[in-house]
């Protein structure tokens, strides 16, 4: 169902927010897109913004209807989100929205005390940041550098949970969600050792959330300085990528002149024969780590749910541990031959 299309809404149902009311303090909502991004999100989006609160609140009384126990936020803000990453299309939105919550309740080890005073570790590691320049198109650019990962130091699902909590604070942005956001992946020195602690069963889980349950439009993936272990790891995770995505996915190898044409030097450090200067975690660690209080309301909204509306077991990030145990195992000698 299409909020764009015949230009009605479902029916108030019994029990929809249009009916009982049950967020008298909703803060009231005030676009803040420029002029050019609001054109570019009703081109691209199908976001009008003379229907846009309309929209939302067909989605809330979907929520209440179908979802009474989801236990998700209902603000026109955060639904907002849901939207905009399906175009504006009903059905779809509700579907990532209880994706999103599936997933983060599926799997306790990476979503309980989510929050980044929780996971300074990964952070001061600089695992991931997000680059101080926005590109062209006005996306930003989260970087990822695996090789700053000390396995020893803290598990990989630490690494996890930091790039979760970047996401949802750049996600926070209404240009972010018109825009969209870049991931620079600097593959330098990863080792057949570090490479092994991302299987199967996580590579399902993580390329599931990203996909199919966090509301955020991803515009392109930069790989770098991969090294021929690389085709291993890509071999564990292409099956459980969407066309789209993986035609998204840019192979430069150690030619910075080839990341150029997707990424300007200008908004790239020095490390990546940029012109901005030495890459800085610090800026990104400190605006993330002051923001605590944007995280708090996970822990009244992903308390475990009565709701016993039917959830597609394929998206809740399920996968039989004994079957990814195997395809490890097979996996590892593909991974042995690439090294």
């Amino acid at each position: 169902m299409s909020g764009n299309g015949d230009g009605t809404i479902p029916s108030p149902s019994v029990g929809s927010l249009s009916e009982i009311e049950v967020l008298p303090d909703q803060p009231k909502y005030v676009c803040s897109l420029s002029a050019e991004l609001v054109a570019k999100a009703r081109e691209e989006l199908q976001e009008k913004p003379e229907w846009r609160l309309r929209d939302v609140q067909a989605l809330r009384d979907m929520v209440c209807k179908d979802y009474p126990n989801l236990g998700t936020c209902l603000d026109d803000a955060f639904l907002l989100r849901f939207l905009r990453a399906r175009k504006f299309d009903y059905d779809r939105a509700l579907q990532l929205l209880v994706n999103y919550h599936c997933c983060r309740r599926s799997w306790p080890e990476v979503f309980t005390n989510l929050k980044p005073s929780a996971i300074k570790p990964a952070l001061e590691s600089g695992f991931v940041t997000v680059l101080s320049h926005l590109d062209t198109e006005g996306r930003h650019v989260v970087c990822i550098r695996p090789d700053r990962w000390i396995p020893s130091n803290y598990p990989i699902t630490e690494n996890i949970r930091a790039i979760y909590l970047t996401l949802e604070k750049l996600i926070q942005s209404e240009e972010t969600q018109v825009n969209g956001i870049v991931i620079l992946a600097d593959y330098k020195g990863v080792s057949l050792s570090k490479a092994s602690h991302f299987g199967p069963f996580i590579g399902k889980k993580v390329i599931g959330i990203l996909q199919d349950g966090f509301p955020i439009r991803i515009k392109a993936v930069n790989i770098i300085n991969e090294p021929r272990i690389f085709k291993g790891i890509f071999a564990i995770i292409k099956p459980f990528l969407k066309e789209k995505i993986a035609n998204r996915f840019f192979l430069h190898g150690s030619d910075l002149s080839s990341l150029h044409h997707n990424l300007p030097p200008w908004i790239l450090p020095e490390e990546y024969g940029g012109t901005a200067g030495k890459l800085d975690i610090s800026a990104w660690n400190e605006l993330l780590l002051a923001s605590e209080d944007d995280f708090l309301y996970d822990a009244s909204l992903l308390a475990p749910s009565n709701d016993s509306s039917p959830l597609d077991p394929l998206l809740t990030g399920e996968i039989d541990e004994k079957q990814c145990d195997d395809s490890l195992r097979s996996l590892k000698t593909q991974l042995y031959s690439c090294y």
